[in-house]
């Protein structure tokens, strides 16, 4: 460790049984509970957000992390160095998340920090032009909270920033969730471009940041599935799938999802890009509307099926194969005779190669053929850090359905 911060000695130390240094030596920022010497040093002697200097069992320092000793991940690093995470170290570590964000988007619309991969642990910022929606998930980012609006204003100058703490792993954190203005003025509605279509979405109560860029790259395959063609958009939110394959060439986007403000706004969305004509919305549970569908002998020539997370832990991997599996088996069942189905999947848990499984089992089930055409990830301004698997999540396969 390099000194370049005058307080970083100071800190207390983490101590790690004896070969549980192995990972971190890999790269990895994550420390679990089961991995400290809590003999040497007491998990509950820390504060939740305590920032320490973590020691292998031979005393050599690893790096500075943030503790919560309340937490399975008790600390993440978050340098190799003696910098302390404060509003430097933020600056700095913004600067080089933008420099490859300015690089690669034409607009300013896009994930702006992505946890552990750009560097801060627990912070996700989106980025829709002047406006930043921002969430802290964990103690120590909770703890620099100030430190981190004070740097997003000073690198990105905002006319407001949100702060969107109501997500469910902050009470694993012990933290409060709410949603709370922080800086400037946030609208009700902020506008963003995405593959050249424009969208206005809720950040204040629309889901979690309130767009899913994460999707971008995929959704801009569309153009070559789409023209002429009928779609269903299943699990719409406020159309990002439905309304980019209208202007290119759909003849009719069907969106399905559970909210009614989400399909009200894609409504808006579909106005914006001039294609409203070519919409219809259905409100409900997509299985029940797939059932529905099913039952009126309706056919569609491309069909989107890109859902919330079904297997969040681990402990829902069956339950979540089990509704995976469905959800594209009656996908399949509202597809015409050679049909496109573009299926994703948002869990981390579910592993690469297990999504085109299930989709194949489906199709057997169904008597359908399957071609798999191409697959699709992330966006890259969800960069997936190398040596944490959870950050690789996202999954789409696009899928050619025939009869037998």
């Amino acid at each position: 460790m390099t000194p370049s911060n005058a307080d970083a000695p100071n800190l207390a130390p983490l101590r790690l049984k004896k070969n549980e240094d192995r990972r971190l030596k890999a790269g990895h920022p994550w420390i679990y509970s089961n991995e400290v010497d809590t003999r040497a040093t007491p998990l509950t002697a820390f504060a939740p957000g305590q920032q320490v200097v973590v020691v292998a069992n031979n005393g050599k320092p690893m790096g500075l992390a943030y503790v919560n000793p309340h937490s399975l991940i008790a600390a993440r690093l978050f340098g190799r160095d003696e910098h302390l995470l404060d509003r430097s170290l933020v600056v700095h570590r913004l600067k080089i998340a933008l420099g490859l964000r300015e690089r690669l988007f034409p607009t300013p619309h896009y994930r702006l920090v992505h946890g552990e991969a750009d560097g801060l642990p627990g912070l996700v910022v989106d980025r829709y032009g002047d406006v930043l929606v921002a969430q802290i998930t964990t103690a120590g980012m909770e703890a620099v909270r100030e430190s981190v609006v004070e740097a997003l204003v000073k690198v990105l100058k905002p006319t407001g920033i949100l702060l969107r703490n109501d997500t469910s792993s902050r009470e694993l954190e012990g933290l409060e969730r709410g949603v709370e203005l922080a800086f400037g003025e946030v609208p009700e509605e902020v506008e963003l471009i995405e593959n050249g279509a424009t969208f206005r979405v809720r950040p204040w109560d629309g889901q979690k940041t309130g767009w899913f860029y994460d999707q971008a790259d995929n959704r801009s395959r569309l153009p070559r599935y789409v023209k002429g063609a009928r779609v269903l958009d299943l699990f719409s939110y406020m159309g990002g799938w439905g309304v980019q394959a209208l202007r290119h060439g759909a003849t009719e986007a069907v969106c399905v999802d559970a909210s009614a403000l989400a399909l009200e706004q894609t409504r808006v969305n579909a106005g914006l890009n001039g294609v409203g004509e070519g919409l219809r919305t259905l409100e409900g549970d997509v299985f029940e509307v797939l059932r529905g569908l099913r039952e009126e002998r309706e056919r569609f020539d491309v069909v989107v099926c890109d859902p919330p997370a079904f297997i969040k832990r681990r402990k829902d991997v069956e339950a979540g194969l089990a509704a995976y599996r469905r959800v594209n088996q009656m996908a399949m069942q509202v597809l015409g005779r050679d049909g496109i189905l573009i299926s994703c999947s948002c869990s981390h848990h579910l592993q690469r190669d297990k999504l085109p499984e299930l989709m194949w089992a489906a199709a057997r089930h169904v008597d359908r053929g399957m071609q798999i055409l191409e697959f699709g990830r992330q966006g890259v301004d969800h960069p997936v850090h190398p040596a944490i698997p959870e950050t690789d999540y996202l999954k789409a396969v696009y899928a050619r359905l025939l009869p037998t």
